[in-house]
């Protein structure tokens, strides 16, 4: 065996993770965009806050959202899990009137006896 063959390949790290920009996933730049536009708006622009007042509200905003959206973890214990059972109904239609059934002259028959 020649020895590039016992030697480890160099594999570049950041195959299969989330993309980043620095420390904040990628995925986060357009809401959080969103959130600090609407933030400044209701902030400075309606109620002539403070930057500092401004700043918190759109960190605030931005860790809600980070809190919520975050690996998906937060959001999936609120969705509904389908409860299955098995069961044995007969069927009965809705648009039909349900019939009665209706005995043949020979049942009727053994039945008096």
């Amino acid at each position: 065996m020649s020895k590039q063959s016992r030697e480890f390949r160099t594999v570049n790290r950041v195959l299969g993770e989330q993309p980043r920009i620095g420390p904040f996933p990628a995925d986060q730049v357009f809401p959080w965009s969103a959130i600090a536009m609407l933030s400044y708006l209701l902030c400075k622009g309606m109620l002539q806050a403070s930057w500092l007042v401004t700043g918190l509200v759109i960190a605030w905003g931005w860790a809600t959202w980070w809190t919520l959206t975050s690996n998906k973890i937060w959001l999936s214990k609120f969705v509904g899990v389908p409860r299955v059972t098995r069961g044995h109904k007969r069927y009965y239609s809705l648009v039909q009137q349900p019939q009665t059934p209706t005995l043949s002259p020979r049942k009727k028959a053994r039945r008096r006896k």
